[in-house]
């Protein structure tokens, strides 16, 4: 079964790191590495004589960190109530980052799971893509004598991001008078079709073709 820091604060937790330290004088051998400070943070108190190992090895980081720091408290604590030197914070802060490994086995599913969340809330949230709308757009002439191809080229001529014009039609109102509908697809983040109407289609140039527009259709896509 696999042990966590968690465990350490178990019996059994701490008979897998008895079990672990049998032959050793530290976690990685004969010398005092941050893997001892890691763990000697979640050991709560020096384990008893029915551990030998995990006393022992407790023993020698206690008397390595007492030598590096004299005169100030020694116990690296999670759970516990003893607090860490101010020269022992890197240690701390390493132990906080690797405090789901597994030093005696394999990460269960649940500390896979849990590093592959953490891995996720770091990567930049992908941009929402901006909706979409198809207008159907209705374009009226002065009269009569208003060129209808000339109008439909003004209109057409109106260019910026995130707008694309469409089929376009002429339907007659009466009188020999025609309006245009025109078709177009929009971005809507960046393209507003009352500005649209009331900044580009009936001022000049557009409104020497134009009398005005209705928009007839508004749908999302």
């Amino acid at each position: 079964m696999a042990v966590t820091f968690s465990d350490l604060h178990t019996e059994s937790g701490l008979k897998s790191l008895d079990h672990f330290l049998s032959g050793k004088t530290y976690i990685s051998g004969n010398q005092l590495t941050k893997d001892d400070i890691k763990v000697y943070a979640f050991v709560l108190e020096k384990p008893g004589d029915s551990f030998p190992n995990a006393s022992k090895w407790y023993h020698a980081v206690s008397s390595q960190l007492a030598a590096s720091f004299p005169g100030k408290a020694q116990g690296v604590r999670f759970g516990g109530k003893a607090a860490a030197p101010a020269e022992a914070a890197p240690a701390k802060a390493a132990a906080d980052d690797d405090d789901d490994l597994d030093l005696f086995g394999d990460e269960t599913e649940e500390e896979k799971k849990a590093a592959e969340e953490r891995e996720a809330a770091k990567k930049p949230a992908k941009k929402k893509e901006s909706g979409k709308s198809s207008v159907l757009l209705e374009v009226k002439p002065w009269d009569d004598e208003t060129d209808m191809k000339k109008l439909e080229e003004a209109v057409r001529a109106i260019e910026q991001p995130g707008l694309l014009w469409g089929a376009s039609k002429l339907v007659p109102v009466g009188y020999g008078i025609k309006k245009m509908q025109i078709m177009m697809t929009i971005v809507d983040d960046l393209v507003s079709v009352d500005s649209l109407i009331e900044e580009h289609l009936t001022v000049e140039p557009c409104s020497d073709h134009v009398q005005s527009c209705d928009i007839v259709a508004f749908n999302k896509i």
